[in-house]
């Protein structure tokens, strides 16, 4: 098995316990959200059920019911804790998750490589920053595409190789376990789009720096949000002091006007899939027309 496999076992129970502490700290996945939403204002679209998928404590999936409000909005997430605190922001008891038909609101557990949804069903798949946690890039896109009606689009971001880019060089004294994330190049998703059978693609990419006073703290953030390392090749022991040295040693090289960096790589994305093609009538014969003799 590739060493950067993500472990989705590891995912599920990551992300749902960091659920309660996930809001505080993650800066940047609000800040990526709402330019998102931003770029909707020049869509044409007026959906009738929309996907959020890895709606995380779902502050997207909200917006998205009062900005489309003829509209259905399915949460959908791998792990149940961020699932339940979508519920409960949403005023649902927790004791109601999984139950269908609230409202407009509607919650799901499940796993974007393989969406519990019915084929061609809703008119928007939206997903922030959950795409990167995937395996199989065309399974996911794949999935997207059928649960899509035609004329509907994938909007979505996930995380280019620029990211994190400091710790992964910091932490290269430990070659035998991997300590960061492979992510995927912006080019490959769009080649990986248009497998699935999306129309024209459109990507591009922003970068952002978070900033921080020590490594302790980066990684503290890190364990709030839920992002941990779930790469197979991850070193499943706690980290000695050791290692925990020479990473706070090796990430100085980067550090600039008294703070350490911490730098991300968005890319967004968003592709159509297809209106579907008229089909020939096939109770209709060809007519043959033969020359007069």
């Amino acid at each position: 098995m590739d060493q950067y496999t993500i472990d989705k076992r590891w995912v599920k129970q990551s992300f749902s316990r960091a659920a309660t502490s996930y809001d505080a700290a993650a800066v940047l996945q609000a800040e990526v959200r709402e330019r998102m939403m931003s770029r909707l204002e020049y869509v044409k679209l007026a959906p009738n059920m929309i996907v959020d998928a890895g709606c995380g404590t779902g502050h997207a999936s909200h917006t998205l019911l009062k900005k489309y409000p003829a509209s259905q909005v399915l949460s959908l997430d791998i792990a149940m804790g961020m699932l339940k605190q979508t519920q409960l922001s949403a005023g649902f008891s927790s004791q109601l998750l999984g139950m269908i038909g609230l409202s407009r609101h509607r919650f799901t557990v499940g796993d974007i490589e393989q969406l519990p949804i019915a084929s061609n069903s809703a008119q928007l798949v939206w997903s922030n920053l959950a795409v990167q946690w995937c395996n199989d890039l065309d399974a996911a896109f794949s999935e997207a595409n059928r649960v899509l009606q035609a004329g509907g689009l994938y909007s979505f971001t996930t995380l280019g190789p620029d990211t994190l880019k400091e710790l992964r060089a910091a932490s290269n004294v430990d070659a035998d376990h991997v300590h960061v994330s492979r992510f995927i190049d912006m080019h490959d998703i769009g080649d990986a789009l248009v497998r699935a059978g999306f129309n024209a693609p459109v990507l591009d990419v922003e970068r952002f720096t978070l900033t921080y006073d020590n490594v302790v703290t980066l990684m503290r953030d890190l364990k709030a949000i839920g992002a941990h390392n779930a790469t197979q090749g991850r070193n499943r022991g706690l980290l000695g002091r050791g290692f925990l040295q020479k990473l706070t040693d090796n990430y100085e090289q980067f550090r600039s006007e008294g703070k350490l960096p911490a730098t991300y790589e968005v890319v967004y994305a968003h592709a159509w899939k297809p209106e579907a093609k008229p089909q020939l009538d096939v109770g209709l014969s060809p007519i043959t027309f033969r020359k007069r003799d």
